[in-house]
């Protein structure tokens, strides 16, 4: 349910680079309302670095999609910094690009558009509510060590990590559900922003049934709507790369919670040629949540 970082990082580097210290800085003019937004957006993709802009858009017909330019977001204000723990780099690196939030003010229709979905190349849905972004400030990461995309690094398979990623200056978990930890957005191959109502996404897959407000049932919710939201799907919401939809995981859930907990703590065991990677540190109660929370998916027929 989570993704994997790119490359085997050891423990050793992980805690040698631990002291690298964090620089902030803003290196762009200060933000102007002298144009609307959308006029910098276009109607269609005009190159290969254009991103993609969806969802509740100001100034853009519902539901429609826009184009923007790695260009203009180049002029929008910036922010670099060194990342010394970003699971997608060897070293510590220096990244400079867009905060998140900025986009979010410049382009989103309304206060209630207070969730940003960063969607990549193979369906992968990092999700971004407006807690992460207040309180881990990511940032649309333009430049890699003050370079363009075709000369950043390749991940362990040779892969490109743009056209755009996501990094934090730097992350420190701000909540812990049993022994599921906040963790880390960092996507890379980002190709699309989605805007869009945090409790119309996340309600879509809140829990169903007489058990919906447990409390072990919540647990569970809270945990998905950050790990497997990326990965799976309910319908149009989540990611799309597993191909395992929230059905899925619930009928096994319902038929066979002993296989759906074996499969979240080590999917390999269960299927070799599965994507997603361990979960090992989920204890049995976190595991439990998970489990009570896909249940109550199931239709009566399936229930235990």
């Amino acid at each position: 349910m989570e993704r994997v970082p790119i490359g085997l990082r050891s423990a050793i580097f992980a805690a040698a680079i631990l002291a690298v210290p964090v620089r902030l800085s803003s290196n762009a003019p200060a933000r102007t309302h002298s144009s609307s937004p959308s006029s910098i957006l276009h109607l269609q993709r005009r190159s290969n670095f254009d991103l993609r802009l969806s969802g509740d858009l100001i100034g853009v017909p519902s539901a429609a999609t826009r184009y923007i330019s790695r260009e203009d977001l180049l002029r929008l204000p910036q922010q670099t910094f060194t990342v010394a723990r970003d699971g997608n780099f060897w070293r510590p690196t220096e990244v400079s690009g867009v905060p998140l939030a900025q986009l979010v003010e410049r382009f989103a229709a309304s206060p209630t558009s207070d969730l940003v979905l960063a969607i990549c190349t193979d369906r992968y849905c990092a999700p971004y509510p407006q807690a992460y972004l207040a309180a881990h400030k990511p940032i649309l990461v333009l430049r890699i060590d003050g370079k363009s995309p075709a000369q950043w690094p390749k991940d362990s398979e040779g892969g490109d990590l743009g056209p755009y990623l996501i990094s934090n200056p730097d992350f420190t978990p701000s909540f812990k559900i049993l022994s599921h930890r906040d963790e880390e957005q960092i996507p890379w191959g980002v190709v699309q922003l989605e805007f869009r109502n945090q409790r119309e996404v996340l309600g879509a897959i809140a829990p169903r049934g007489p058990r919906a407000r447990d409390a072990l049932v919540q647990d569970g919710y809270r945990i998905a709507q950050q790990n497997c939201f990326r990965c799976h799907n309910l319908g149009s919401v989540g990611g799309m790369k597993s191909g395992l939809t929230w059905n899925v995981l619930s009928a096994w859930a319902s038929g066979s919670p002993e296989f759906f907990t074996a499969y979240v703590r080590s999917p390999k065991a269960k299927n070799s040629k599965a994507q997603m990677p361990p979960n090992p540190d989920y204890d049995r109660h976190t595991l439990r949540a998970l489990t009570a929370y896909f249940q109550t998916f199931s239709r009566p027929e399936q229930k235990r």
